[in-house]
């Protein structure tokens, strides 16, 4: 048979954290159609793969490019990382169902202006994800305050009756659509209101669906475990897989309690599907939060809409030029963002390791000096934590951020290399992969990424976008129990 694409010779990494094996991949309409010896197989395209890997496409558990992947479908920032899929709609925000009545509340506002949600029913978003044709893969979460801002005149209470039943009609109209699940950001003002009773009530819908529950906890300070017992309690009313968004022991006085929330990750991974996502960081990024303001660690501004001329300066050196205090210099540069170096790196060495861990990069496509984990997240976990620290070998490195992955969220037939697979496939060196960009310069493409296919088409080598764009969106696959079961 006359194949699409053959890649020979290269070393199979395949997504089920096994080691990794020498043979071709040949592709035809868009899947993979035999791996092994293809000595006597032909293809339209052939390349020779000697001394790379061939991985899965990487899926990027944890984003905010709801808004991005229409406007600026090229993705360059995720192509270039080996990302062919992308999961949005976490933390609560969501692109859709979305009907604002001014600006968007925070932290909806990190998806853009108010000009960016014209997305009232989520299979408006689904069709608009669709015509863009985005150079990655999209799957979506359903955002519990992009909810709550459709029917709530105050999102700072906790929602009444009949604000719940229309958010739950909502919700359930968006996963008949093929929404992947709910997601919440608790510990955000416009959500931290929220009783627990009125995200148990949300929840309700996803078990009909076999669908997912997210969270950015209520906390990731000093009660993260409280806010840890929380979600599980939720998941488990609803009978539902809960992911706990980036998990991390945030500010100073945190550090250290890594092994007490893995611990209390296991010990709810007994007796109902849990897992997490994390980014390779010691420092997160947001919106400027006055909670979160400190002279404890450094914090740098990202974007602010009064004083944008402060984006990639540190909060501590404006406020000594305008002689105010850390706080009302927050208050001053609001609405902003910021990255916040308030993480340990031992920590998030043993949260990246844990078994029930998957890498997102939480990256924030609108900021003007991004966190650096919008660029280089992926190849940060193969370069540096892997082949540099030796954290994983680097076959689990893979398998946290595809097979896993997919797994947990239900991807039908993406994340892996086996035959009747769709072919989002990332080629790279695993000698010179690494992540360029930092903190001082954050919008630089990885190192060692040679090739990126989506859905069988060449997406990106030689450091730039290829051919026509192949992204499509993804529908929740069906029920997501068996894959945690799998993986567990």
């Amino acid at each position: 048979m006359h194949y699409d694409l053959l890649i020979r010779n290269a070393l199979i990494i395949d997504g089920s954290n096994t080691p990794a094996y020498p043979a071709d991949v040949a592709v035809h309409e868009g899947h993979i159609q035999r791996i092994g010896d293809l000595g006597d197989a032909s293809a339209s395209d052939e390349i020779d793969a000697r001394g790379r890997v061939l991985a899965p496409g990487f899926i990027d558990v944890h984003t905010h490019d709801d808004t991005v992947v229409i406007r600026k479908p090229e993705m360059l920032p995720k192509i270039s990382q080996g990302v062919t899929t992308v999961i949005v709609g976490n933390c609560g925000i969501s692109a859709s169902p979305v009907s604002l009545a001014g600006d968007p509340p925070d932290p909806m506002n990190l998806l853009g202006s108010a000009a960016a949600f014209v997305y009232p029913r989520f299979s408006d978003y689904r069709a608009a994800v669709d015509a863009a044709r985005p150079a990655v893969n999209v799957a979506a979460l359903v955002g519990h305050t992009a909810l709550r801002s459709n029917h709530m005149n105050d999102l700072y209470r906790t929602a009444l009756p009949a604000e719940i039943t229309a958010m739950r009609e909502q919700l359930r109209d968006s996963l008949e659509a093929g929404a992947l699940g709910l997601s919440t950001g608790l510990a955000y003002a416009s959500a931290f209101s929220a009783e627990t009773d009125e995200v148990l009530q949300l929840a309700q819908e996803l078990t009909a669906f076999g669908a997912l529950y997210t969270t950015h906890l209520r906390s990731e300070f000093e009660p993260v475990l409280e806010a840890m017992d929380e979600a599980f309690r939720i998941g488990r009313h609803a009978r539902s897989p809960v992911v706990i968004s980036h998990l991390k022991c945030a500010g100073a006085g945190n550090w250290g309690r890594s092994p007490q929330l893995l611990k209390a990750l296991e010990q709810a991974a007994e007796n109902h599907p849990v897992a997490c996502d994390c980014y390779p960081y010691a420092a997160s990024s947001s919106t400027l939060d006055l909670k979160q303001v400190t002279d404890a660690h450094r914090i740098t501004i990202t974007w602010s809409t009064p004083h944008p001329e402060h984006s990639g300066r540190d909060l501590i050196d404006i406020a000594t030029e305008w002689s105010l205090s850390l706080l009302d210099t927050a208050r001053k540069l609001q609405p902003a963002g910021a990255v916040y170096y308030g993480m340990d790196e031992q920590d998030v060495q043993r949260i990246l390791a844990h078994p029930l861990s998957m890498i997102g990069s939480d990256g924030l496509p609108e900021d003007p000096f991004p966190h650096p984990r919008l660029w280089g997240a992926f190849p940060r976990v193969l370069g540096h934590f892997s082949r540099d620290l030796g954290l994983f070998p680097l076959h689990t490195a893979v398998h946290k951020m595809t097979g896993l992955t997919a797994a947990r969220f239900a991807l039908h037939q993406r994340g892996e290399i086996r035959e009747g697979y769709w072919a989002d496939l990332v080629l790279f060196d695993p000698q010179r992969v690494r992540d360029v960009a930092d903190f001082k310069n954050p919008q630089q493409a990885a190192e060692g990424i040679d090739g990126v296919w989506v859905n069988g088409v060449l997406s990106y080598a030689e450091g730039q976008a290829q051919g026509e764009r192949q992204g499509r969106f993804l529908p929740r696959g069906g029920g997501m129990s068996e894959g945690f079961d799998r993986f567990s």
